[in-house]
């Protein structure tokens, strides 16, 4: 059980650390205000706290740095709680482009935001598309048996792909085509249209299926592409300033950006601070913030940021909260707004179509 002063004598460690780089010694700790007890005991203390894994010596007359596990109690207990300034949230709020008229847009600019005021690597994480409305299903001709298939969601999201047909269609069977997935698609959400679904729309077209099959196949095709969660970095420049992150930890991090969100994925709850201290961290000695975006009562993804583990987290947290809470507004307000114009109209709103 750590007592107050030990606590603040591992806050004092942390503050230091951060600031200078250099190892913390006890002169230093016992020359802050209010520290009324000798060097020795503060060495005492830092003994202890090295027992406990919340401090390290890196060299025997050096004095002590925070370890993972300390770092991890000065978030949680220790440090300084910060609000940001009306000027903050004004920088930030200019900074996010709110004209974007998809969710995936909103939230890159959320992460370029992120990026250009900590400078640090910020990766956004947005699984919302599956989540959406379709809108509209649109199949165009674009050549001899070539047709753009269209897909197009209540966030603003747009999906298409090439179909190839072994033959052309008449005007009339692409009328039906459309009518059909008018009729059987809008309205619905991407994560419910399942391959059972859609084996069963296929079926009921009748003597149509056999025709417009490979346009249904595209369809479900574009339905996995919302499925998937879109990700993006911004930043990775502002990791090659920084000297505690090697290089090759830097390259590797870009070749598996999907190790990112996967442990971004597994923290969609509250704020989470996890740092490079097991082999499957895409970089050592490093830390990666996430806090969840959400859409109502429900998680639609996150925004994380990578930095060093000596990072400035009193001063970087606001930042994150602040922007997940602002992008969370936007498309939750968003999503009603949009919800309001389908209860007046009692029809699917154009919203969002290009």
């Amino acid at each position: 059980m750590l007592d107050d002063r030990k606590l603040k004598i591992l806050g004092i460690v942390v503050d230091e650390y951060i600031r200078t780089g250099e190892p913390v010694g006890s002169k230093v700790i016992a020359a802050m205000p209010g520290m009324k007890v000798s060097s020795a005991t503060i060495r005492n203390d830092m003994s202890v706290l090295e027992q406990l894994g919340f401090l390290e010596q890196p060299h025997t007359s050096a004095g002590r740095v925070p370890t993972y596990a300390g770092y991890k109690l000065y978030i949680e207990k220790l440090m300084p709680q910060r609000e940001l300034t009306q000027e903050e949230r004004d920088i930030l709020d200019n900074a996010i482009d709110t004209d974007e008229v998809s969710e995936e847009a909103l939230i890159e600019s959320a992460s370029r935001a992120l990026a250009q005021i900590t400078n640090c690597a910020a990766v956004s994480a947005n699984i919302s598309p599956k989540f959406s409305i379709i809108t509209k299903v649109d199949a165009i001709p674009t050549g001899k048996r070539m047709y753009v298939l269209l897909m197009i969601t209540s966030s603003g999201s747009i999906q298409n792909k090439i179909c190839r047909l072994q033959f052309d269609l008449t005007e009339e069977q692409l009328e039906y085509f459309k009518n059909y997935m008018t009729d059987h698609l809008s309205g619905i959400s991407v994560d419910s249209l399942s391959d059972d679904m859609l084996d069963r729309l296929a079926a009921a077209m009748g003597a149509y299926t056999v025709t417009l099959s490979p346009l249904l196949q595209g369809v479900a095709e574009l339905a996995k592409s919302f499925m998937e969660t879109d990700v993006h970095v911004s930043g990775e420049r502002n990791l090659l300033a920084r000297q505690d992150i090697t290089a090759d930890d830097i390259i590797r991090f870009m070749e598996q950006k999907s190790e990112i969100v996967r442990l971004a994925n597994e923290s969609f709850s509250d704020l989470t601070v996890l740092f490079g201290d097991n082999d499957d961290f895409v970089i050592s000695n490093s830390s990666l913030l996430v806090s969840p975006i959400r859409k109502g009562d429900r998680t639609a993804g996150s925004l994380s940021l990578i930095g060093p583990m000596r990072l400035d987290y009193a001063r970087v947290i606001p930042y994150l909260k602040y922007l997940t809470g602002r992008i969370s507004k936007i498309i939750t307000e968003n999503t009603e707004e949009y919800r309001l114009i389908v209860t007046d109209n009692d029809t699917h709103p154009e919203k969002g179509e290009q």
